[in-house]
This record gives structure tokens, sequence and C-alpha cells, in this order.
């Protein structure tokens, strides 16, 4: 078994850093992360109940290990989760070049209802799961699917399957302690060989390659997820280290990354009609917006 890095020199992957690695002899590629510090400053933004907080754990890891299959540091993935007839209204995330943030609303009163740990379908209700990909080339892509499934990496797998016929595994780990809370994910594809004239591997769930990959990764516990000593390079060596070989891609250092400034909301105001933008201000003259994602309010001065 051999265990290759494009680059040997690069520390070994814990924490709110992405690891990439490829499985040659099986046509598969997967994605690990481990959130600490990154979770911690998302989830601060709002006093957000428990069952919201790990849902919103769960989007961001998603986000992550879905956006770290972007090529290039000018893509980026937008995660949508929506409905009209649950608990949670709405649950925002994005991922660009390793930058992140997310949030979700939602009603208290119809949570309280819920229990301590309610399923995908308790807080959403019918809902639709909306993933976009923009690459930086300007091309931009969509799938959307039914919130199906009991948590929100279920109806992930559902979406790669669905919308773009590529068999996925996604496991998820979080908890909430003392020191903070902690999420970690890892996921799994089946890539197709693509050669003219050759049967596409990705139309086949049952292809062996896969079903050997897939039983693999699904012996990933949660304590090796979410255990602080335990990089993501030795969570891929114990899953596949039968291999012939894994190819280990360090990735991107994750940040928590707001886009909001005044400058930000001047330029996307100032595309208003004037009367437009007399319509938004208050009593005293001035424009206010506030910003979802971090929680703050600004004055502009547009």
């Amino acid at each position: 078994m051999e265990l290759t890095s494009q680059n040997p020199d690069t520390a070994e992957t814990f924490a709110d850093k992405l690891l990439g690695f490829t499985l040659p002899g099986r046509n598969a590629r997967g994605r690990a992360v481990r959130l600490d510090r990154v979770l911690d400053e998302v989830l601060s933004a709002h006093d957000y109940p428990a069952p919201i907080a790990h849902l919103l754990g769960e989007a961001l890891v998603l986000g992550a290990l879905m956006g770290g299959l972007l090529k290039g540091e000018q893509g980026q993935l937008t995660m949508q989760a929506q409905t009209t007839s649950g608990a949670v209204s709405l649950l925002v995330c994005d991922y660009r070049a390793g930058e992140m943030r997310g949030y979700a609303e939602f009603d208290p009163d119809e949570l309280e209802g819920l229990g301590a740990n309610p399923t995908l379908g308790a807080l959403f209700g019918e809902g639709f799961l909306a993933i976009t990909f923009e690459t930086g080339g300007g091309k931009r892509y969509q799938g959307i699917v039914p919130l199906e499934g009991d948590t929100l990496a279920q109806a992930c797998e559902s979406y790669f399957m669905q919308s773009e016929q590529v068999p996925t595994l996604i496991r998820f780990a979080s908890r909430k302690g003392g020191a903070g809370a902690l999420a970690g994910g890892l996921l799994v594809q089946h890539l197709a060989e693509g050669e003219e004239g050759r049967e596409r591997l990705h139309v086949r769930q049952d292809h062996p390659d896969w079903e050997h990959v897939a039983a693999l990764a699904g012996t990933l516990g949660h304590d090796e997820l979410l255990d602080p000593r335990l990089s993501m390079e030795a969570i891929a060596w114990r899953l596949f280290h039968e291999e012939e070989e894994i190819r280990i891609q360090p990735g991107a250092e994750l940040s928590r990354g707001c886009r909001c400034s005044p400058a930000h909301y001047d330029a996307i105001i100032a595309r208003f009609p004037a009367e437009e933008r007399d319509a938004m201000r208050d009593d005293s003259g001035r424009i206010i917006v506030d910003c979802a994602f971090c929680s703050k309010q600004f004055e502009l001065g547009i």
C-alpha cells in the first residue's frame, strides 16, 4: 500500500482545513474536514438553540466538503434549504476559496414542540434543497431536490445521485462541549471512467469498486471524526490502508468569511432607482442594512 502526497512537506490536517484524497485503483475520490474555531465563529453570530446549531453545523461541514470539490480559487458553492411549512423556513451556507458563512431562520415556538433531536422532516416539513456550483470561468449550474431523508447529509447524497448521477456517501458527526462546538465530515464519490465507448461507472450504484469503497467508508465512527488527535490523513489511512495507493491532496485553509461591508452594500443599493432608494430610508434619512450572516448593521453612505 502506498500513501502519496502532492506536497510531502505539508503538515498533517487536523481542524479548519480541508483534505482531499483519491483512490486511483477504485476510481473514487474523497474529502474530509473537521470544523472547530470556524464553526464557533459562525454560530456565535446568533443565539441558536441546540437543534438549529446542529443543523447549521451540518450544513457548514457539507458546504466545505462539496465546496472542496471545486477547482481553483474563484469557484463558489451555495447550499440553500427552504420550506413554507416547517419550523425552519430557511437554511443557507456558502463556500468560496476556504471562506465560509451560513445562517438559519426558524420559528422558536414551533421548534420547541419538536423535541431535542428532530429529524430533517420534522424541521422542514416538505421542503427543497438547492445546491449551486459557480466556477471561476463564469459557469453556473444548480440542482434542486426534495428535502428527503433523516439528515441533511442524506439529502445531499440524494442530490448527487439525482442531479449528477454520482454515487456518493457522506458521514457527519458533531458535538457541543465546554470548549465549544466541533463537527466533522467525510465525503466519498465514485467517478466515471469516461473513456469513449466504455460504460460510465457513475450510472452503476452497484459497481463492485463503489460497493467496496462505500462499505469501508461506512465503518467510520463519530468518535473518529471528532477526535482532535486524529488527523484527516490518519482517517483516510484507517479506512483505505488495504488499497494499492491513496493520493493525498491538501486542501484550503478554512475561515469564517462574511463578505459584508458598507462599500459592498453601497454598490448593491446604487443599482436601484433613486425613488426606490428613498423608500428604503428611515425617518432620519438613513439606509440601514442588516447582515443575517454576521448579525451586524451597516449604515450606508449612499
